[in-house]
């Protein structure tokens, strides 16, 4: 599959989020019990997310990874237990868009990569995966996720 790749500006982003560590193994587990427990934090507030569900990963320890999911809201809301509000960060950033299921991701890591290194940027070292559809309404082969890079 060949890759879009792109750089853009994007302004900062209210969220409100999860961050914990987890093995790779049980991250489909862990993600969907936090977005569980995001919706009801939200809906409890009678707030909505503006955007998809994103996770952002802020190493690649199979093992360990550190890992924070999360949802665009549309303002700065109060954290509760294990929910902090945060932002995502303005500035540059790299992305391009996998299609398929997210266990093929991947290679849409191997392009960004390559591609951020040909324009002579530096990444942070945090990757965000944006989830463009709803795997319990879309096809594993449909799926889309945006890979983000943010630069430094």
């Amino acid at each position: 599959m060949s890759y879009q790749c792109k750089i853009e500006e994007k302004m900062s982003q209210p969220i409100v989020s999860i961050r914990t560590r987890t093995p790779v193994q049980e991250l489909p587990r862990v993600i969907g019990e936090a977005y569980g427990t995001l919706m009801q934090y939200l809906g409890s507030s009678g707030k909505f997310p503006v955007g998809p569900a994103f996770a952002a990963y802020y190493n690649m320890d199979m093992q360990d990874l550190d890992v924070e999911m999360g949802f665009p809201v549309a303002e700065s809301l109060p954290g509760k237990n294990t929910i902090v509000a945060g932002e995502m960060a303005a500035g540059k950033y790299a992305s391009c868009v996998h299609v398929g299921p997210y266990d093929s991701v991947g290679p849409a890591y191997t392009a960004l990569t390559q591609f951020v290194q040909e324009q002579g940027y530096e990444p942070t070292g945090v990757a965000y995966e944006v989830y463009l559809n709803d795997p319990d309404e879309t096809p594993p082969e449909k799926l889309q996720t945006q890979i983000l890079f943010p630069l430094k």
